[in-house]
């Protein structure tokens, strides 16, 4: 099985249920539909069409990570940064960070690898997975993620974004990373 709203509905929650849901909640969002992307740089191949005159926007790239202990990280990060393992596990004082597996994926934060998102808190909540946000995030009006699938991306205030993580009594961990 692929990333794709195709087969969305194998997902602990589905794309659609989790719009129904921000829909809900009253939180605004423009959706994209598009082919699935796997990659920042699939990504940037669809970009140009959800740009928007003017507005400082915060794409991303986001990382299901383990430690030694098994813990759970999801890591968002502007989509350009360069990141070392190494030296982000000593940054987030969790020591040898190292890329989960796609089963642990899905039954640590409810998505197939190419959807890895933020949303995904939905289900890593109650799992116990620790979120980490680039600080970058601070700078930007809009935010850009799957929504639980990579074949639809979500544009959403980050303001809108914050009461999401609210609702789900989720408290980001903004990282600073120079």
């Amino acid at each position: 099985m692929d990333a794709s709203s195709e087969f969305q509905d194998s997902l602990p929650v589905s794309s659609d249920a989790l719009l129904a849901k921000l829909d809900a909640w009253g939180l605004a969002y423009t959706l994209h539909a598009h082919v699935p992307l796997r990659t920042v740089e699939d990504a940037k191949s669809v970009e140009a069409a959800m740009m928007v005159e003017g507005e400082r926007a915060f794409r991303i790239k986001n990382l299901y990570l383990r430690d030694k202990k098994k813990r759970n990280y999801l890591v968002t990060l502007e989509q350009d940064r360069e990141i070392d393992l190494k030296a982000l596990g000593a940054k987030l004082g969790v020591g040898n960070l190292s890329f989960g597996s796609a089963d642990r994926l899905l039954e640590n934060l409810g998505v197939r690898p190419g959807a890895v998102t933020p949303l995904a808190m939905i289900n890593g909540a109650a799992k116990g997975v620790r979120f980490f946000i680039d600080a970058d995030v601070k700078n930007a009006d809009r935010i850009y993620m799957h929504p639980l699938v990579n074949d639809r991306t979500l544009a959403m205030d980050v303001a809108d974004l914050w009461t999401y993580f609210e609702r789900l009594e989720v408290t980001p961990e903004v990282m600073e990373l120079g």
